[in-house]
């Protein structure tokens, strides 16, 4: 008798009012004869009901073909429902798992990916005991970029118009990371971001769409030590006035050089499809941030290897 022959399946869970078309578009280019399923508004008891009705009916052999994909803005819930899902998986009813949110965790990954490529290819070092300001940092990406540099050992400023916000953000990654690596700032006016940016030699913009956060009057004012910086923002204004979006490596103002969010864009959907690729590839396991980062510097790795 054959081997039973178990087709892929991609399970999304998203916390959303609608399920983002983007992540099954680009899961449904890498693997056009999967399954695809979806699931909205989901809760932290909503997804414990739901894993066992997933792992359970294909068996041991068939869990391995079986992959979730969770999502949502709501970056505290996505965990909770991350956690809750290991919790309720069990050898051998275990399967592979991806979580990012929105796309942050693979497009932070490519942020710090590229601040890194670029400071290797100017001959600045890497990570490192750099200066590093996340503006508008308490935010997914902001918060995701952070934790990437602080585990770089930069030493990290995100900021944010709540002092309080940024400051219970800063805490609770330096626990996790056990070091003092990352402080908070308020940056509720153009000054005030000028002096979070004063000592950077890195400064991420990772704010909302269509909102400019670093004029290029305040860069050139307090920005003496910078030497990179990133946008992940693509719909104008760009996060950091005069940096072009396709910017990759381009002098923004003398030894300044910028990475707009083009280029930061192509290296996060590397980097996803990458991620959704090992994910289908593997029985079972977490796909985070972590992974998503390693991917991310991989790529950057191979490219720069090339050169």
């Amino acid at each position: 008798m054959s081997e039973q022959k178990y087709k892929k399946a991609f399970i999304f869970l998203d916390t959303d009012k609608h399920a983002s078309p983007f992540d099954m578009l680009l899961t449904l280019d890498l693997y056009p004869d999967s399954a695809i399923w979806k699931y909205e508004n989901v809760t932290v008891e909503d997804a414990e009901r739901l894993i066992y009705d997933i792992i359970f009916p294909r068996g041991p052999k068939g869990i391995k073909h079986t992959k979730i994909f969770i999502n949502g803005r709501d970056m505290e819930l996505t965990n909770e429902i991350l956690r809750k899902i290991k919790k309720c998986m069990f050898p051998p009813f275990e399967l592979s798992v991806i979580i990012d949110p929105r796309g942050a965790y693979t497009t932070a990954s490519a942020l710090v990916a590229k601040t890194l490529e670029l400071s290797m290819s100017k001959n600045l070092g890497d990570l490192e005991d750099k200066r590093v300001t996340v503006l508008a940092g308490t935010g997914p990406v902001g918060r995701t970029a952070a934790m990437l540099y602080a585990s770089e050992k930069a030493e990290v400023t995100i900021t944010s118009r709540s002092l309080k916000r940024a400051e219970g953000l800063s805490e609770k990654i330096n626990r996790e990371l056990d070091e003092e690596r990352v402080f908070a700032a308020e940056a509720d006016t153009p000054e005030k971001i000028g002096e979070t940016i004063r000592n950077a030699e890195i400064i991420a913009s990772t704010g909302a769409a269509g909102v400019q956060l670093l004029p290029i009057s305040i860069l050139k004012e307090y920005g003496k030590k910078c030497k990179i910086v990133a946008d992940v923002n693509a719909v104008p204004p760009p996060g950091i006035e005069g940096l072009k979006s396709s910017a990759d490596g381009d002098e923004v103002l003398p030894g300044i050089f910028g990475i707009g969010a083009l280029a930061i864009g192509k290296l996060k959907n590397k980097t996803e499809a990458e991620l959704i690729r090992r994910a289908a590839e593997e029985p079972k396991g977490i796909f985070d941030y972590k992974v998503a980062y390693k991917i991310a510097k991989e790529i950057i790795m191979e490219k720069s290897s090339k050169i």
